[in-house]
C-alpha cells in the first residue's frame, strides 16, 4: 500500500497487539475492573472526591457496571486550579513514589499540576509507543523529539514512548530550527514528533537551506499534536517532508500526548481505552450523544495512580467515529478535535472555531497554512481580521490579484461558515513563526 506521499507502507505495526486488538467484551471487563479501583483510590485518598461523591450520594461500592460511570460527578479545570498544587494527588508528593511533576502554564490562573508514579510513566510511555508503531516506527527507528521539554508534557511524553519502544531518541526539544534540520539529515531520523506548525517550519527551513526533505532525509512519519492541524496543513507537511503525518491527542491534566492517536489510515484517533474511558456529551445537557455526533469530550483515567481523574471535562469538541478501522485495531476512534467550547468565536451571532478558518483556506492554492485571526473592537461591535500568507510564487505586485484573492476567500468564508470578516493577504514570512504552538488568535479587544 502506498501512503499519500507515494512511499510504500509495510505491514501494519503494533506495539501491544494483545491490547490494541482486544475483543470488546474483554476490554470492557478490564475497564470495569480498573474503574472500580480508580473510584476507590479517589474516594479513599483525595478529600475533593470524597466530598463530591458524598454530595452526589454515591459510594465506590455502587459502581458495579460501566453505565454507573454516568452517576459520578464531573471534574473541571477550575477544580484542578483550586486544588493547586497537590490537593488532587492520591499519593503525597513526599511519599517517595511520585517520580515526576508536570504543570500547565497557569497564564489564566493557578497552574494545573499532575504527578506521575513510575507506573504512571510506564503507562504513558506505552501509549506513545503505540503512536510510534502506528506511524510505522519500531525499535530500529531514530525518533527526533522536537516538542518542548519541561513542565509541558509533549517532549517527555514522546521521549518515554521512544524508551518503551526501544527506539534511538534524538532529544532536540523545540527551537534552533536550522540545527534541527541538520541533525535530522546527518543522524538519519525517520520519525519526527512535534507540533504541526513546527513540522511545517522545519520543512520550510530545510527547503530554504537547499535540501529536498522528501528525498534527502530518511523521515517517513511524523507524530503531530498539541494544536489543531487542518487537512490542508497535513498535506503540506506530508508533501514537503515526504512523510505520513498522524495526529496525536493528549492533555496534561489527563496524562499528556498518547491518550489517542491516528493510525496510518488517518480515519480517527484510536483511544487508549485500557487506560481511559471516553464519553462524548452534549455540552449543554451533559447527556451522552450517539456515536457519530459531536459533543464535549470527557475522560476518566483508569490506571493513573498519583492524579486519577473522574469524568474530566476537557472542553474539546469531537465525536466517536463509527465502524471498524482497516488497521485491525479494535480500540474505538475519536475524530480530530473540531474546536473547544471555551475558544469558540462568536461573530455577529455565529459560533465559529478557529480551525474552521484553516479548513476553508486549505481550498486556496495561492495561500499557505500560516494564518492569524485578529480580534479588535469597532464601537460596540467586535471586528475580525483574517491575515493569511500567500505562497512565494504569488505575484504581490498585482493589486488586482490581491483584491480578487481576498474577495474569493471572503466569499468562501461566507458560504461555508456564514461569517463575514476582513481578509488581508500578506507576503510570505510576514506572520510570526512559532517553534511550539502557533499563535492563531490575537485578541486586541481590551486594548481598543
Amino acid at each position: 500500500m502506498a501512503n499519500s506521499t507515494g512511499k510504500v507502507a509495510g505491514p501494519e505495526k503494533y506495539f501491544q497487539p494483545e491490547i490494541e486488538k482486544m475483543g470488546r467484551e474483554e476490554l470492557e471487563a478490564l475497564q470495569l475492573e480498573r474503574l472500580k479501583a480508580t473510584v476507590a483510590n479517589c474516594y479513599e485518598n483525595i478529600p475533593f472526591y470524597r466530598r463530591a461523591f458524598d454530595e452526589a450520594g454515591i459510594a465506590p461500592s455502587d459502581v458495579q457496571t460501566l453505565d454507573d460511570l454516568r452517576r459520578l460527578p464531573f471534574t473541571t479545570k477550575q477544580d484542578m486550579r483550586d486544588a493547586y498544587p497537590f490537593d488532587l494527588f492520591a499519593i503525597p508528593v513526599d511519599d517517595g513514589r511520585v517520580q515526576r511533576l508536570h504543570a500547565s502554564s497557569g497564564t489564566t490562573g493557578n497552574a494545573t499540576v499532575v504527578g506521575y508514579t513510575q507506573r504512571d510513566i510506564d503507562a504513558w510511555g506505552d501509549t506513545f509507543a503505540r503512536a510510534i508503531a502506528q506511524v510505522g516506527g519500531d525499535e530500529h527507528s531514530i525518533l527526533q523529539v522536537a516538542y518542548g521539554y519541561g513542565l509541558f508534557t509533549g517532549g517527555l511524553g514522546a521521549h518515554e514512548g521512544g524508551i518503551r519502544m526501544n527506539s534511538t531518541i534524538l532529544p532536540m526539544s523545540s527551537g534552533n530550527t536550522k540545527r534541527q534540520v541538520q541533525m535530522m539529515r546527518d543522524f538519519g531520523a525517520d520519525i519526527l514528533a512535534c507540533t504541526p506548525s513546527y513540522a511545517l517550519l522545519i520543512a520550510d527551513t530545510a527547503i530554504e537551506m537547499g535540501f529536498d526533505p522528501a528525498n534527502d532525509f530518511k523521515l517517513s512519519g511524523a507524530i503531530c499534536g498539541a494544536e489543531p492541524c487542518s487537512e490542508g496543513m497535513r498535506r503540506d507537511i506530508e508533501s514537503k517532508l515526504g512523510v505520513k503525518v498522524v495526529d496525536i491527542y493528549g492533555l496534561s491534566e489527563v496524562m499528556g500526548p498518547g491518550v489517542s492517536c491516528e493510525c496510518r489510515y488517518q480515519t480517527g484517533l484510536h483511544v487508549a481505552e485500557d487506560h481511559f474511558i471516553i464519553e462524548i456529551l452534549d455540552p449543554d445537557t451533559l447527556e451522552p450523544v450517539p456515536d457519530g455526533e459531536y459533543g464535549e469530550v470527557v475522560f476518566t483515567t483508569l490506571s493513573k495512580e498519583c492524579t486519577p481523574l473522574i469524568r474530566y471535562r476537557t472542553r474539546d469538541i469531537s465525536r466517536i467515529v463509527p465502524g471498524a478501522c482497516e488497521c485491525g485495531r479494535t480500540l474505538r476512534r475519536m475524530d480530530r478535535i473540531q474546536g473547544r467550547t471555551d475558544d469558540m468565536l462568536i461573530i455577529r451571532g455565529v459560533n465559529v472555531f478557529p480551525n474552521q478558518f484553516q479548513e476553508v483556506l486549505a481550498g486556496f492554492e495561492e495561500v499557505t497554512s500560516y494564518y492569524q485571526i485578529i480580534l479588535t473592537s469597532r464601537g460596540p461591535l467586535d471586528h475580525v481580521t483574517l491575515k493569511v500568507e500567500t505562497v512565494p510564487e504569488f505575484d504581490f505586485d498585482e493589486i488586482r490579484k490581491i483584491e480578487d484573492l481576498q474577495k474569493r476567500i471572503n466569499a468562501e468564508l461566507k458560504s461555508n461558515l456564514q461569517v463575514s470578516v476582513e481578509v488581508k493577504v500578506v507576503e510570505p514570512k510576514s506572520i510570526e513563526r512559532s517553534e511550539g504552538k502557533a499563535r492563531r488568535v490575537i485578541d486586541e479587544r481590551e486594548k481598543a
